[in-house]
């Protein structure tokens, strides 16, 4: 594989080998999330695992909205 890139190379490949937090799913409705948590009971949607067609238009579910999830730990 080649990469044309005006930016260093350190820039572009920084975090390649960092593996990805951990991920929860979460059924809502009929539509089943993958999330990443952010804080204690609010995690950020990572992308629609499974769910209706005109689940994936709806803006609420879209991938970077921040949802509240479980109970928050104290």
């Amino acid at each position: 594989m080649t990469i044309y890139s005006i930016m260093p190379s350190e820039l572009v490949f920084d975090g390649i080998n960092n593996e990805p937090g951990p991920y929860v799913s979460l059924l809502i409705g009929d539509v089943t999330l993958q999330i990443e948590a952010v804080s204690p009971g609010v995690g950020r949607i990572v992308r629609l695992l499974d769910g209706p067609l005109d689940a994936y238009l709806r803006p609420e579910l879209s991938p970077g909205t921040l949802i509240p999830y479980g109970h928050p730990v104290t």
